[in-house]
């Protein structure tokens, strides 16, 4: 993620930030917005992650990724949304350099975490669909959980390698209106290829072939429907259709996240060959932050048994003795 090629157009010598253009109501409203969308996206992760922990009907191995992806969407809302929205409302950095710092290592650190979150996905629901009998037998939530945490392991020590190795090009410490991380080429080459080409490549060609699975699983079903009513043949019926169903849903949150992200990698390639508006530039990093917003609203829309976990969260009724227990699929 390079921040190359971005134009201020209010300068980077001056130490004082510009004076606002908008009106007290307009200031105020953007700022209810603002604060509106980290209460959206720091909620409805909250709930997704009760959910997942206390219902045990939900402890499974693709759930322990959807998880790990609420985690980091969570920790989005709580630590780098705010930060950034503050910063593309006032046009100007107006924290510290230390927290410019700590903002640039959360804001690398979590957005990696979802994309490898959701690149994880793609495998396990192209390993769950293409070896139903041997993915049960070797994955299980422990294996899942131990991948996962390996998963933000490897991705917590690249960030900081990167801040360490490029903690002089912190664009704070010449200019006092901004937060940037200036990668040279080599390590402009290396972030694009571990934080977008390799994931999304991943994503892309194991969402492919799960589509491909999928097309020949609903024309067996067809084939099984036409040819037997048999309870051997519903189950398998029913089992197909429901690992269909989970692969559409899923398949729906990565083209919102791939939507979200491709707009900030454009602009961040074009930044290294053109010079891009500071102002345009942030908005598209908004975008990239927003998917952590939209992720629970797809759950809600489109998982019956998120539907029901927030109707009994919201109820107070996991307090009951036993609610762990419920069922909620």
């Amino acid at each position: 993620m390079n921040f190359t090629g971005v134009n201020r157009t209010d300068g980077c010598l001056s130490y004082t930030c510009p004076e606002r253009s908008v009106s007290t109501a307009v200031y105020v409203l953007l700022y209810v917005c603002a604060a509106a969308v980290v209460l959206l996206t720091v909620c409805g992760n909250l709930l997704i992650i009760i959910s997942v922990c206390h219902f045990k009907q939900l402890h499974t191995p693709t759930n322990m990724l959807i998880l790990s992806l609420a985690v980091s969407d969570c920790l989005v809302g709580v630590c780098v949304m705010p930060v950034a929205l503050i910063w593309m409302i006032e046009s100007c950095w107006i924290f510290r350099t230390l927290y410019c710092i700590c903002y640039l290592l959360a804001a690398y650190f979590l957005t990696g975490s979802s994309i490898y979150n959701v690149a994880l996905i793609a495998v396990d629901r192209y390993f769950a669909l293409s070896n139903p009998f041997l993915y049960t037998k070797a994955v299980s939530v422990e294996t899942m959980c131990f991948v996962v945490l390996c998963d933000w392991f490897i991705l917590l020590s690249y960030t900081v390698a990167l801040q360490y190795f490029n903690l002089p090009f912190v664009n704070m410490l010449t200019c006092p209106g901004d937060c940037f991380l200036l990668l040279d080429e080599v390590w402009s080459l290396v972030d694009l290829l571990v934080t977008f080409v390799f994931p999304c490549a991943v994503i892309i060609i194991f969402y492919t072939l799960v589509f491909i699975i999928a097309k020949k699983h609903a024309t067996a079903i067809r084939e099984l429907n036409a040819q037997t009513r048999t309870q051997t043949s519903k189950n398998m019926t029913d089992s197909m259709r429901s690992e269909r169903k989970a692969a559409k849903v899923l398949s729906i949150l990565v083209s919102v996240f791939l939507a979200c992200l491709f707009p900030y990698f454009v602009y961040t390639l074009l930044g290294n060959v053109i010079t891009l508006e500071f102002e345009t530039f942030q908005k598209v990093l908004i975008l990239l932050y927003l998917n952590s917003a939209i992720n629970p609203v797809i759950y809600a829309l489109f998982y019956p048994w998120f539907r029901r976990c927030v109707k009994l969260i919201l109820t107070f009724q996991i307090f009951n003795t036993d609610s762990a227990l419920m069922n909620v699929l």
